[in-house]
């Protein structure tokens, strides 16, 4: 476990929602829209020039990163849209859109007067290139030669890579070993960089096997086998 980067597997954490509305607010409807747009006109995708003034790159990776970036009391304070708003405040900031005064200032506007109409826009275009986009989405693979270290059948060791901002690796995975299944063709990537946790050029990917009771030993059901699929840069040789 890294802090609030991965908490599958964990114990005592509390009871476990059953909400299965995907907006609970209306509100939370417009976070999604902003960051589906902020994604749809990212400059990296292949669609056509559209005019907008946003000009660098937005993936859901960024959002992720942003918002597990969060101070780790408030990641488990806020609500689920409410760490996707911190996350792509906190990148509109960074990237020169907005400074935090600003940001600052127009928030206190509207609570000091809930009922002051927001601003209105919307055009065709920018509303077309934002459908493509939710059709084909962003494939995090990549057109380059990797050569993979592990074939099918191979054990391999989950590493206990160092997590900082952002992980891919479930933590209850970390320095146990499976065998892999199957070795994915071509090389992936996941569109931002994580740092130290060693997700950055495009890199062979595993889907990897595990026995649950190697995973939790006298926790679990019997013949339960676990399938996880991992970056190179998490497994690694056996110890000898």
């Amino acid at each position: 476990m890294k802090l609030q980067h991965y908490l599958g597997g964990l114990e005592g954490l509390g009871p476990i929602t059953v909400e299965k509305r995907v907006f609970v607010e209306e509100w939370e409807t417009r976070i999604f829209g902003i960051h589906t747009a902020m994604m749809a006109l990212s400059p990296q995708l292949p669609f056509h020039t559209t005019p907008s003034a946003f000009h660098t790159v937005w993936t859901w990776a960024h959002l992720r990163t942003g918002a597990e970036g969060l101070n780790p009391f408030d990641y488990f304070k806020y609500r689920y849209y409410e760490k996707w708003l911190g996350g792509i405040c906190g990148y509109l900031i960074d990237n020169g859109y907005i400074t935090g005064e600003e940001l600052d200032a127009r928030t206190a506007e509207y609570l000091a007067d809930p009922d002051k109409p927001l601003p209105q826009g919307g055009a065709p275009e920018i509303d077309r290139r934002v459908e493509r986009y939710l059709a084909t989405g962003d494939s995090p693979k990549r057109d380059v030669a990797v050569r993979p270290d592990f074939q099918e059948g191979d054990t391999v060791t989950v590493r206990n890579v160092p997590t900082v901002d952002h992980t891919r690796l479930p933590g209850f995975l970390r320095n146990h070993s499976g065998v892999v299944e199957t070795v994915y063709p071509g090389a992936y990537g996941y569109l931002t960089d994580t740092g130290t946790d060693g997700i950055g050029a495009p890199m062979p990917v595993y889907c990897v096997r595990f026995e649950a009771e190697e995973l939790w030993p006298g926790n679990t059901e019997p013949n339960v086998t676990l399938y996880a699929d991992l970056y190179a840069a998490y497994v690694g040789k056996p110890a000898a």
